[in-house]
């Protein structure tokens, strides 16, 4: 069930920060940095803990370099892009234990502060075609409801706690499987699973977009091998 849809861009300039559509919110007491929760897909990967030309093979039917798989919650949509699908799961919802890092443009109030209502949702991506290597984003998901004004994003709390709480994998590696030239190796019916979290809006229509974008030998991104897939659910 791929759509295609005009969004609604905003664009604002905050503080000092020049950024289309939303500014960093200053008000946020979290101790890592700004810009770890992913754009996409799986959270940036740090500097590499090992020096290797490539992640090790797969053993059974989940990656070597993947977080052991966590799986739970109400089946929300599924989403194809090439052979690779992703099961989309909504998990749960609690309250933000700290505020975004975004704020709306017109108000300059933050567009997630703390005490809001969020909800975890978890990825569970198989590979159902041949062997692909991946890089470092992995496979990126990222989410909208389709009332979401900005160009940007929608904010996330990153909080490791509250994933651990929620049963839901923060990134995909695992610590210690990063490597220098970030290749992952995707085996044929191997599975990783990940998740994210957003403003909680109950009942609201929610779409799924899922960008793959393979790597060579070399680990350079291939980008005529991209392939992109949208999908639709509802927030319940």
């Amino acid at each position: 069930m791929f759509i295609t849809r005009s969004r609604r861009v905003a664009a604002a300039t905050i503080a000092s920060l020049a950024l289309v559509g939303l500014a960093a919110c200053g008000g946020s007491d979290s101790d890592e940095p700004a810009d770890d929760k992913k754009s996409s897909a799986a959270a940036p990967a740090p500097e590499p803990t090992e020096e290797t030309s490539a992640a090790p093979a797969a053993s059974g039917n989940q990656p070597a370099w993947a977080k052991p798989a966590l799986e739970g919650g109400e089946k929300i949509s599924t989403v194809k892009a090439g052979d690779i699908t992703v099961d989309i799961y909504q998990v749960g919802t609690t309250k933000a234990t700290r505020t975004g890092q975004f704020v709306d443009p017109d108000t300059n109030k933050p567009l997630l502060d703390k005490g809001d209502d969020i909800v975890f949702v978890n990825y569970v991506i198989t590979n159902n075609g041949q062997p692909v290597d991946l890089g470092s984003s992995l496979v990126s998901v990222e989410p909208r409801y389709k009332d979401w004004k900005y160009l940007q994003g929608m904010d996330a709390v990153v909080d490791d706690a509250l994933f651990e709480q929620q049963k839901v994998n923060k990134e995909g590696i695992v610590t210690g499987a990063y490597n220098e030239k970030g290749i992952y190796p995707f085996g044929a019916g191997e599975s990783y699973t990940y998740g994210e979290n957003f403003k909680y809006q109950k009942n609201s229509p929610i779409t799924f977009k899922v960008t793959i974008t393979p790597v060579d030998a070399e680990g350079e991104l291939v980008h005529d091998k991209r392939v992109e897939g949208e999908g639709d659910g509802t927030i319940k």
